[in-house]
């Protein structure tokens, strides 16, 4: 099972963190998470088609760093033509609808939500659907102290929440594929914030899916360079974690910081991310 994967994998990106300033061999990786070096080495080709040596560089800050000087250079390409990079489509294609001002201020009212929750390559995850899109994408077990429903019921406080795995499985079989956007119609996504916290969400799905940038990248893509911390705020309050990337922003110097649902999730979707988009560039 995915989140199984997920699960060990997430023990694996633990032990080398801990043990970052050496390297580790496979055999004792696969040890320390209850695993033969042979099964070890499947696991992750499973989870992400690369080895765990491979995968493991994607965890080190140089290539954090490299990650995100990569990115620089296709940020004005990418931004002023709507491409995730040149001359490829993003591999997830988003579009963003807002909530009417009404709907924002009475957080939902009117609006019914059916959630269900469903196994993704990064754990259990909480998925909320409408009418008009996806409004809603958690992940179980690093949500800060709450669970996800209860944060869902946060954010839309007086939408009318139905649980209704029927309605939300369709889109947790395609949302973590390999796609590209002519296969099918655009993903729609139905969001509630202030105009600023717009902008930058927009901003954030047009990041190349394995590149990272920063938030002061982020302020300067949206015409507001001074703005990096309130950027900082725009991206943790997103409501749709993966969808809307935010988990490809960092600090400046490469230091991938706190996270929402999870810090070592979010280094587990860098990697996985760096990695998948590296083999297939090298198809």
């Amino acid at each position: 099972m995915l989140v199984s994967d997920y699960d060990r994998i997430g023990e694996a990106l633990r032990y080398l963190d801990r043990n970052r300033r050496r390297t580790v061999p496979l055999g004792e990786l696969a040890a320390a998470v209850g695993f033969s070096a042979f099964h070890f080495q499947r696991l992750f080709s499973r989870w992400t088609g690369i080895s765990p040596t491979r995968l493991s560089r994607y965890l080190q800050l140089d290539d954090a760093r490299a990650l995100l000087r990569d990115a620089r250079s296709v940020l004005d390409t990418t931004y002023a033509v709507g491409l995730s990079s040149p001359g490829r489509l993003h591999d997830l294609f988003v579009s963003i609808d807002a909530v009417t001002p009404g709907e924002f201020k009475t957080g939902g009212r009117g609006l019914t939500i059916d959630v269900g929750e469903h196994d993704s390559p990064f754990g259990r995850c909480l998925i909320g659907v409408t009418g008009r899109g996806i409004c809603w994408l958690s992940f179980a077990g690093e949500c800060g102290g709450l669970d996800g429903r209860e944060q869902l019921h946060d954010s839309w406080p007086a939408a009318t929440v139905r649980h209704k795995s029927s309605a939300t499985a369709p889109l947790a079989a395609v949302l973590f594929r390999d796609r590209r956007p002519r296969a099918r119609p655009p993903l729609k996504l139905l969001v509630g914030g202030t105009n600023f916290q717009l902008k930058v969400w927009e901003a954030l799905i047009r990041i190349p899916p394995g590149s990272l940038v920063t938030y002061a990248d982020v302020a300067r893509a949206i015409g507001r360079p001074t703005a990096a911390r309130a950027v900082g705020n725009a991206v943790g309050a997103n409501r749709i974690s993966y969808l809307i990337p935010c988990h490809r922003v960092i600090r400046s110097m490469g230091i991938v910081g706190e996270y929402r649902w999870g810090r070592n999730r979010k280094r587990t979707m860098i990697a996985w991310e760096a990695a998948r988009s590296a083999a297939s560039d090298a198809q």
